[in-house]
């Protein structure tokens, strides 16, 4: 059995670290450490998804705000599907000339999944 103390600073089973300047996924802008990157699980963990990616920070809440965890397992776990989806296309064409860092401070949809 590993103990607790043997598991810090290690990455969790399913991480994908990123090496050199990456890339979002999703729009294709670099992705600068900080603050304005997260991880997005193509497959929910509720859905049994284990693995992550690092996006932007924009990008994953506008995700999260347009499909719901159901719908990202069934029909979207890959990110050609995300793309092909209308809205998020809409997003990542308005998104793909700002800067790096940029986020922007909307408020989500009331209606929760």
């Amino acid at each position: 059995m590993v103990s607790k103390r043997a598991l810090r600073g290690t990455e969790p089973l399913g991480y994908v670290k990123p090496t050199g300047p990456a890339c979002c996924p999703l729009c294709g802008r670099l992705l600068e450490p900080g603050g304005s990157v997260d991880e997005h699980h193509l497959v929910p963990r509720s859905q049994g998804g284990k693995t992550k990616t690092p996006v932007h920070r924009i990008c994953h809440r506008k995700i999260h705000a347009t499909l719901s965890e159901r719908e990202l397992a069934r029909d979207f776990s890959t990110w050609q599907a995300l793309l092909a989806h209308p809205e998020i296309a809409a997003f990542v064409a308005w998104v793909a000339g700002k800067p790096p860092a940029f986020y922007d401070n909307s408020r989500r949809p009331a209606r929760r999944r």
